[in-house]
């Protein structure tokens, strides 16, 4: 039985600043299908965007400005990711983000088990010349718009799905194990662990 479950995220921002959220998508997998697609625009607690970020995913002060900000969403978010390992593609950057934005406004952290989709595309596919969610795209055929929140999350969760095809896995904690690579954790009391990509079995005679 496929027990393939899991959320893939993405986050964009405004500027420089992690806190400063301004869409994101989310993608939920279960049992190896995707069931649900979420996306939403958020108002950034710091209205102030750069203008490379906006050059990179073309959301502007004017998309926003009437949105509602990330708090008002915190608690659906929270149950949602609490009941399912995420993913991320260089998950550390959106964690970092999620991590940011809930200091921001003072809210509660969760406690999630998450892990990597670039560091497990790293170790199912070696040898490509980039992981890029956009050459890694490329690769495999799809076309979907890059930086787009909900597209990029829906790659993540694609990139996923085939590494446990490519590995004969049926859940993500198998793929973790088979490629070696430790779920990362945060949790209410705020600790932090990262995801890890541990040295490499030796494949027996």
């Amino acid at each position: 039985m496929n027990k393939i479950s899991f959320t893939a995220i993405d986050f964009e921002t405004a500027n420089e600043n992690p806190a400063s959220v301004c869409s994101l998508g989310i993608i939920i997998i279960e049992d190896g299908k995707i069931v649900d697609r979420k996306y939403r625009l958020i108002k950034p607690p710091e209205f102030r965007f750069n203008y490379r970020n906006i050059l990179v995913h073309g959301i502007t002060p004017e998309d926003v400005v009437n949105e509602l900000e990330f708090y008002r969403y915190w608690n659906s978010l929270k149950e949602m990711f609490t009941n399912t390992v995420l993913v991320a593609h260089n998950a550390e950057f959106d964690i970092g983000v999620l991590k940011a934005v809930l200091n921001t406004y003072r809210l509660s952290y969760p406690n999630l088990n998450y892990t990597c989709s670039l560091r497990i595309a790293r170790r199912t596919w070696i040898g490509l010349k980039s992981y890029s969610l956009g050459n890694i795209g490329n690769y495999f055929g799809y076309s979907f718009s890059h930086h787009h929140a909900l597209e990029d999350a829906e790659m993540s969760a694609n990139l996923i799905l085939k590494a446990c095809e490519e590995t004969k896995s049926e859940s993500i904690k198998e793929l973790n194990a088979k490629l070696n690579i430790s779920c990362g954790s945060l949790f209410a009391d705020k600790t932090h662990i990262k995801v890890k990509s541990n040295p490499r079995k030796k494949q027996s005679l």
